[in-house]
C-alpha cells in the first residue's frame, strides 16, 4: 500500500462537488486523513474564489490507475476539459505526493506536483502531514509551510466546509 496525499479543489458550488468527492474517496479507499478548508483567490484567471483541501489515503492503485480513477471522479461531477487550463473548475483532482516517488510520466502525470509551490496546496498537507518529507528537497511540510511568504497568498479557513470527519 502507498501513502497518497491529494490536492482537492474546486470554486463552483465548492461544497457540494468538495464533499461528493470525500464521499467518493471514503467509499473507495476507506479512512482519510482530510485537512481544514482554505478560500483563496483563483490563480491564473479571475474568477470566483476556490477552496482547496487535502486527503492522505493508502491505495494499492499505480499512480497511473489512481491519475486515472480521480481523473473519472471528476468526470463523473462535470468537471470540463475542453477550456483553458486555467478556468472554472467543479472539482479538481491531484495527486501532489505518491510515497516517495519522483514521476513525469504519460496524461501529464507529475509527482510531486510542481503546484506545491502555491498556498493552497502546500499549506492543507501541512495541516495533514507535517511530518512527512519532500522526496527531493528532504524538507518536511511543516518546515516549507513555515518558510512559505504567507502574505504573498492569503487564504482564510472555510468553516462550512469541514470533512475532517465522517
Amino acid at each position: 500500500m502507498a501513502r497518497v496525499y491529494l490536492s482537492l479543489g474546486s470554486n463552483m458550488e465548492p461544497q457540494r462537488y468538495l464533499r461528493a468527492a470525500v464521499d467518493e474517496l471514503r467509499q473507495r479507499f476507506g479512512t482519510l486523513a482530510v485537512s481544514p478548508a482554505y478560500r483563496s483567490k483563483a490563480v491564473g484567471f479571475n474568477g470566483p474564489e476556490f477552496v482547496n483541501l487535502a486527503v492522505g489515503l493508502d491505495t494499492d492503485l499505480s499512480p497511473t490507475d489512481l491519475n486515472d480513477w480521480l481523473h473519472a471522479l471528476e468526470d463523473r461531477h462535470g468537471r470540463r476539459r475542453d477550456v483553458p487550463r486555467y478556468a472554472d473548475r467543479t472539482l479538481d483532482l491531484d495527486i501532489v505526493f505518491y510515497d516517495d516517488l519522483l514521476i513525469e510520466g504519460p496524461g501529464h502525470l507529475q509527482i510531486p506536483r510542481n503546484e506545491l509551490q502555491f498556498a493552497f496546496v502546500l499549506r492543507p498537507i501541512a495541516d495533514i502531514a507535517p511530518d512527512f518529507r519532500h522526496p527531493v528537497s528532504g524538507q518536511s511540510m511543516a518546515d516549507l509551510w513555515k518558510a512559505f511568504p504567507a502574505e504573498r497568498e492569503p487564504m482564510r479557513v472555510d468553516s462550512l466546509m469541514d470533512m475532517t470527519v465522517g
